[in-house]
């Protein structure tokens, strides 16, 4: 059995994705937490599980490897804790993707055209497939894409699964536990600094979210991971309203620029319980955890003009949260060049839902030698984008 020291810092999706593919292939795992598991950047997400808003690339394809191990993995989940696995909430629900212009139109084919290419299911609506598919939803529709591989998890509860699943399979877990600095033999990390201690370690994987960037200078080899700003509203139950996940072919436009400057789109979905959840935002603003009332009301102007219906919705509360962010919008995985035995996984921005993990498969496919399920040359932390 293999039992390599790995401590995994960060116990949002990421890491415990990571924690409970690491534990599971035999290595010695703990997992340390500045607070708690899935209490940061993970319980201020909507639970994506999707391909319809990536290009053909790298990306994309980490998300259809993603697509496919969700099922499988909560499959696992599921026949040693039945309850754990249902608490992850999952719904292949599929998306649909609408433009309300001809431009977007155009521009929406051409994109789904590109995504079908590269292997993505896509289904184009005529106008009355789309009325019967979310009667809700605006008629002033010019074109509508339905991607029938879109999911939708709860975050928190599957980052629960997953870790609890690490667990069960030797791994440990330490909240309240925060990476203050590096021990460092001959070029190589052999442990980090906690309050009070020294856990020693074999591989450390930095999969702390937005807060990477600063673990990273904590050990001693920086990344250019920063945080990027999203808010969400939530409604009072409406069950039956929203069917799919929906949104504006601005989605896509706004997770793909590197403005610093507020970006919106709308972005509606309903959750099992029944109430709606209304994105989304992408600013830089630093740790600033505000919530901005301009902010909010540009996302529901946007929309109440999807689903006109929403103008009457009564909100039950508005949250936001970071995503980290990266220049080039593309992960980053694999181990620092310049300090032997560190490993990042992070970067995903507002997709590290959905594409944990397939991160955590890749992760261990390079820790033990195997052939990575794809081509991981894209993610590797010597680009530009990553390292000044």
């Amino acid at each position: 059995m293999n039992r390599t020291r790995v401590v995994v810092i960060g116990a949002g999706i990421v890491g415990a994705a990571c924690a409970r593919e690491l534990a599971s292939a035999g290595f010695d795992v703990v997992v340390l937490d500045r607070g708690r598991p899935a209490g940061g950047t993970t319980s201020h997400g909507e639970g994506n599980v999707l391909v319809s808003d990536k290009g053909p690339g790298a990306e994309l394809a980490l998300a259809q490897l993603s697509a496919r191990l969700w099922p499988r993995l909560l499959a696992e989940i599921a026949g040693a804790d039945p309850r754990a696995a249902a608490a992850t909430e999952y719904d292949p629900k599929g998306g649909i993707v609408v433009a309300t212009t001809e431009a977007g139109a155009r521009a929406l084919t051409a994109f789904a055209a590109e995504q079908a290419a590269a292997g993505v299911r896509t289904e184009r609506l005529s106008a009355a497939e789309v009325a019967a598919a979310e009667p809700a939803l605006t008629r002033e529709v010019t074109a509508a894409v339905r991607y029938p591989e879109d999911a939708q998890v709860q975050p928190a509860g599957a980052t629960l699964a997953l870790l609890g699943s690490a667990l069960a399979h030797g791994a440990r877990l330490r909240t309240d536990t925060e990476v203050t600095g590096a021990v460092v033999h001959g070029g190589r990390l052999a442990g980090v600094r906690v309050p009070g201690e020294v856990v020693e370690a074999d591989i450390v994987v930095n999969a702390a979210g937005p807060w990477s960037g600063l673990v990273s200078a904590r050990l001693g080899a920086p990344i250019a991971v920063r945080p990027r700003r999203g808010e969400v509203l939530v409604t009072t139950p409406m069950p039956g309203v929203v069917r799919h996940k929906v949104y504006d072919a601005d989605y896509v436009g706004a997770v793909g620029t590197g403005s610093g400057e507020l970006q919106t789109s709308a972005v509606v979905e309903s959750t099992r319980g029944g109430t709606v959840l209304i994105g989304s935002s992408r600013r830089q603003a630093g740790f600033d955890d505000a919530i901005r009332p301009d902010v909010l009301g540009a996302i529901a102007a946007k929309a109440v003009r999807l689903f006109p219906a929403l103008a009457d919705a009564a909100v039950m509360r508005a949250y936001g949260g970071f995503r980290p962010y990266v220049d080039d919008h593309l992960p980053v995985l694999g181990e620092d060049p310049r300090l032997g035995n560190l490993w990042h996984a992070t970067g995903h921005e507002g997709a590290g839902i959905g594409l944990s993990v397939g991160t955590a498969r890749l992760l261990r496919e390079l820790l033990t030698g195997e052939e990575p399920s794809m081509p991981v040359g894209e993610f590797t932390v010597d680009r530009p984008a990553v390292v000044a």
